[in-house]
């Protein structure tokens, strides 16, 4: 399978050393075998229609911060560039989220798709400013788009809510989607400031470079349309949300919170209206989990509620969605 990988940071990364680690075992149970023939950073290109060499791109990368050093031609043609003049079965777009346009991923993605090529995006931007008409493009196209590390990274949230819980009518749902919101809130609430959580919290390299991504709630409203998108089947987009983030949560509101034996933390609900803001959530509550946990909790007609929680972010485990991803491609592909 060829792939085009959009966007060469800690998950691009991350995903051609499981491609290299896991090779034998891919082909061997599910006949895979992952052929990238063309990746692009923010510096530069690789392009090879027979295959690059997987070992040789991360010590490219790591040597000189771009993939263009690789060799070669081709090395300074543009993400559009690629998609137009390469040809490839799967588009994966790891570009940084952007929620103004959109840009560079939006384009990526519909280039994409016009020409014929399966997109997975890990890239939530596109998806929380177009989700409706994307779905309409692939269907159009009639290629496949899957994103299912956008929302809990390596926990299979989306999956679970759709194909777990397919024979139900999920009625509502809320959840800890923003995993850096919930590690300052975790700290706030042992005696930390919330300066001095949200240092740490940078110090660890939990905060997106725009820190507004995460304070101001816009990752997880992004994530709370994609939900909703997805799994309520309903057409919304970010200006849907009514989103307040946790840069005015103070001490004495955690203090108060622990009074009534309660936790504040940043949730994104979908009932009747589609909210994110900071709420008290009882600490035996299975919502109410600390650190950098993510938790969701989907109601339905007959089961009741029922959590699920995992780590929502990193390299690895984002990787391994995009990883599950393709192999649902590949069986779809083999099913036709």
């Amino acid at each position: 399978m060829r792939i085009i990988l959009c966007g060469f940071g800690v998950v691009g990364q991350s995903l051609v050393k499981l491609f290299e680690s896991r090779s034998e075992d891919l082909y061997a149970k599910y006949g895979l075998k992952p052929r990238v023939v063309g990746v692009f950073d923010s510096k530069g290109s690789a392009v090879n229609s027979s295959g690059l060499e997987l070992n040789k791109l991360i010590e490219v990368k790591k040597k000189f911060g771009t993939v263009k050093n690789y060799g070669g031609t081709k090395n300074s043609m543009s993400g559009i560039d690629m998609l137009k003049n390469v040809e490839a079965d799967v588009l994966i777009e790891t570009t940084a989220s952007n929620y103004k346009d959109a840009e560079p991923g939006m384009t990526h993605i519909t280039t994409a798709m016009k020409k014929g090529m399966h997109v997975i995006s890990v890239n939530k931007g596109p998806l929380a400013l177009a989700f409706p008409s994307l779905m309409e493009l692939a269907t159009y196209n009639r290629v496949m788009f899957k994103f299912s590390g956008t929302v809990g990274g390596g926990t299979p949230i989306l999956d679970y809510a759709k194909n777990s819980l397919s024979g139900e009518r999920i009625t509502s749902f809320a959840g800890i989607l923003n995993g850096t919101t919930n590690y300052i809130l975790t700290n706030m609430a042992t005696g930390t400031s919330y300066e001095d959580a949200l240092k740490d919290a940078q110090d660890k390299g939990y905060v997106e470079a725009d820190e507004a991504l995460d304070l101001d709630g816009l990752d997880a409203a992004a994530k709370l349309v994609i939900l909703a998108n997805w799994i309520m089947g309903m057409k919304v987009t970010m200006p849907d949300i009514n989103c307040t983030g946790i840069r005015k949560v103070t001490t004495e509101d955690i203090k108060k919170a622990a009074k009534n034996n309660c936790a504040v933390k940043l949730i994104a609900s979908c009932n009747k209206e589609l909210i994110v803001a900071p709420k008290e959530i009882p600490n035996d509550d299975p919502l109410c989990v600390n650190g950098t946990l993510n938790a969701i909790a989907f109601t339905s007609e007959h089961s009741g509620t029922q959590t699920i929680i995992g780590r929502g972010a990193g390299g690895m485990e984002t990787a391994s969605s995009i990883l599950r991803d393709l192999l649902d491609i590949r069986q779809e592909i083999a099913r036709t």
